[in-house]
């Protein structure tokens, strides 16, 4: 099989990845910060670590402020629900992931929030102008996210956050599909919260995750429970990580994410993403000379452009084409929405969304080649 879906979760994981599983079964099983025994000591230890490497990858000066989280998804909504209150504006982009979306959508439909979308372009990009026109009195929060996983689309986060510092109003950025390939500062940037996925391209496992919150905001639990500290007192903890970061942690994909950081520094976060967008470009080029292809992906060899291809076929739906590739050629690609409705409607693809390409390392130039062949061939019929 040709695996193509790596901006819905990378495959195969690396080998010191899938050996840290193993090892976290035996080495990290309790209960890290619950017990004086040597095994919770370690698992506290492994835990701490991950929260610092993390905190080395976006350049995060207070590794504490670090929570993990079972993915992005949950993180924006603790963003979100733990920081916005009845009569607040919240601005976003056109763009959004419904992990964003949907949140903001259902704190509007009850009348607790206000929300405007800054419109993009044709091709899925965002001024930071047209935030800063949008900011009204009561703006209580800017959200963007930073690159986009229907056509790859960078948006410029310094810019907006620059914006947001100067007008007062937090920044929340949406890192899912760039965390690992592109590089993501905290405080160059501007960026309040940061919104992490540990299975897409940090190469770990699915329902890992991070969320980062500046000292300059404080968020309200998003759960409630036991942390560790403070046991006797029936209030959360007011210091963090503890105080966002309730229950039994996952320590398994804690322990992948530790790897994957290793796993990125040991190949280099540029030589990943090189390697990505240069196999995302070979697809563009291909594909752009495949009669009936339309690309929803911009053609320009920007470096900025994760390596993302979305496509539509004439006469072919999404899905069909999807479906010929798996069946007939074993290419695994995703078609339809991509959990990301608003992007289609910039894009105007709402009404039967793309077929996605999204390449990761461990693909090769031949497979992508293949890939395009195998899509000329299903054009051709």
């Amino acid at each position: 099989m040709i695996y193509l879906d790596n901006a819905a979760g990378s495959h195969p994981k690396p080998a010191s990845v899938i050996r840290s599983l193993n090892l976290a079964c035996h080495k990290f099983g309790a209960n890290p910060g619950r017990g004086c025994y040597q095994m919770s000591k370690q698992t506290s230890f492994m835990v701490d670590e991950t929260r610092e490497k993390l905190s080395r990858l976006f350049h995060i000066s207070q590794p504490k402020r670090v929570i993990f989280t079972a993915g992005a998804t949950t993180s924006l909504n603790m963003a979100l629900f733990g920081l916005l209150k009845p009569g607040d504006h919240l601005i976003l982009s056109g763009m959004e992931h419904n992990a964003l979306w949907r949140p903001a959508a259902a704190l509007a439909q009850e009348g607790k929030i206000t929300v405007s979308k800054i419109q993009a372009d044709a091709q899925g990009f965002v001024r930071a102008e047209d935030f800063a026109a949008a900011i009204r009195p009561e703006t209580a929060l800017i959200a963007c996210l930073h690159g986009s996983n229907v056509n790859g689309a960078v948006q410029p986060i310094a810019a907006i956050g620059a914006l947001a510092k100067s007008r007062g109003v937090p920044f929340l950025v949406d890192a899912a599909q760039s965390a690992g390939l592109l590089d993501v500062d905290v405080e160059r940037d501007h960026i309040d919260l940061l919104a992490v996925a540990g299975h897409k391209y940090l190469y770990g496992l699915p329902g890992s995750g991070c969320l980062y919150v500046s000292p300059n905001v404080s968020l309200r639990p998003f759960i409630y429970g036991g942390t560790g500290n403070k046991s006797e007192m029936p209030q959360q903890p007011d210091f963090y990580p503890d105080h966002l970061e309730s229950g039994s942690l996952n320590t398994l994909g804690i322990a992948a994410l530790n790897a994957a950081y290793d796993f990125i520094q040991d190949i280099g976060r540029e030589t990943l993403a090189g390697h990505c967008q240069r196999l995302s470009q070979r697809l563009l080029e291909d594909l752009s000379c495949i009669k009936g292809v339309t690309l929803q992906t911009p053609m320009e060899k920007d470096p900025l452009l994760l390596p993302v291809v979305s496509f539509t076929l004439a006469n072919k739906t999404a899905g069909e084409v999807a479906a010929l590739l798996d069946a007939e050629y074993h290419i695994a690609v995703r078609s339809g929405y991509h959990c990301a409705p608003l992007a289609h409607q910039t894009l105007g693809t709402l009404e039967e969304g793309t077929v996605r390409l999204s390449p990761g390392w461990f693909n090769t130039m031949r497979e992508v080649k293949r890939a395009a062949a195998a899509i000329a061939k299903i054009a051709r019929r």
